[in-house]
């Protein structure tokens, strides 16, 4: 059984991060802070815990600025990779929580470069901390292409 972390334990580091729109569009991404870049991993997919569920994000460079995004809250990995292919839950987060577009959202690094969660100020959110077995995700990774 994984390890419970609380999002105010020394081990968890909460980055203030802003809700921003894709574009022109009303899809929400979370945009991480130039200065907190080197926590998230360009170009790859991350686990995002919204409301203790698991989903999974691409992180990205964002247009127009020097920050990092994450994009979307997806099903699977594979949806993160191609976002057009399932659903985006980032959209409902944020109207369960009432964050609007520029508004500030806390990114929690739960472990840098693999899981990450988002809750809304002055909330409060408790993780399942650390990896997989390496044999397991070497098997995920093979079943996931």
């Amino acid at each position: 059984m994984p390890d419970r972390v609380p999002s105010d334990h020394p081990s968890v580091e909460s980055v203030r991060a802003e809700l921003v729109r894709a574009g022109r569009t009303d899809r929400p991404r979370v945009a991480v802070p130039a200065d907190a870049a080197d926590l998230v991993p360009e170009g790859e997919v991350v686990r995002l815990v919204l409301d203790g569920t698991e989903r999974f994000a691409r992180v990205a460079a964002r247009m127009g600025d020097d920050r990092l995004e994450l994009r979307g809250a997806h099903d699977t990995p594979d949806d993160a990779r191609d976002p057009g292919s399932g659903s985006d839950r980032l959209g409902d987060w944020q109207d369960a929580h009432g964050v609007r577009f520029g508004g500030a959202v806390l990114l929690d690094v739960v472990e840098a470069g693999y899981k990450y969660g988002l809750r809304a100020p002055g909330e409060r959110a408790v993780y399942d901390a650390g990896r997989p077995d390496s044999s397991l995700a070497d098997i995920a990774r093979d079943l996931d292409g």
